[in-house]
């Protein structure tokens, strides 16, 4: 899977994953009839923009180190975005249904989780125009490499069709 696509759909499954977790938390904080839960979940979500806004260019650097440590390749990887997908956000996915459940019972869990979710998706969303743009400059393509889920992502280099100079 081409890196910067793993970089558009994380931010999508961030912010749907923030979008069921709200959802959930406004029905359970609405079915409790609670408007201080409320006006403190609406506040973290704020705060969680904020956050994110602030982080923002700090995962650039990250993506640097990554993008700088990406092992040269000259045939394309096997491409399976579905399990790269799965590989690499199953935390999203456990953290997205085990806050869901408890939002039953507990919907400020669900809230706190939308926060987290907002803030994941905020901080995160610039970074595939910036790769698009190294690969352009570059005449590469990075792709997301085949590792265990318990292993740090690692990417693969590979010649683009772009024009070198």
């Amino acid at each position: 899977m081409r890196f910067g696509d793993f970089l558009k759909a994380t931010v999508l499954l961030c912010a749907g994953a923030a979008t069921v977790l709200a959802t959930l938390a406004l029905i359970g904080i609405g079915r409790e009839n609670d408007p201080v839960q409320a006006y403190v979940s609406a506040g973290w979500w704020a705060l969680a923009i904020l956050l994110g806004l602030w982080l923002g260019p700090r995962v650039g650097d990250t993506i640097a180190r990554l993008l700088a440590t990406a092992r040269t390749q000259t045939a394309l990887p096997e491409l399976r975005p579905g399990l790269t997908l799965l590989n690499r956000l199953w935390p999203l996915l456990v953290f997205t249904v085990l806050a869901g459940v408890l939002a039953f019972w507990l919907p400020q869990v669900a809230a706190i989780g939308a926060g987290f979710g907002i803030l994941g998706a905020v901080a995160w969303r610039r970074q595939e125009a910036a790769v698009a743009a190294i690969e352009e400059r570059d005449g590469v393509r990075f792709y997301v490499d085949s590792t265990s889920p318990l292993q740090p992502i690692r990417l693969i280099r590979t010649p683009g069709f772009g024009v070198q100079y």
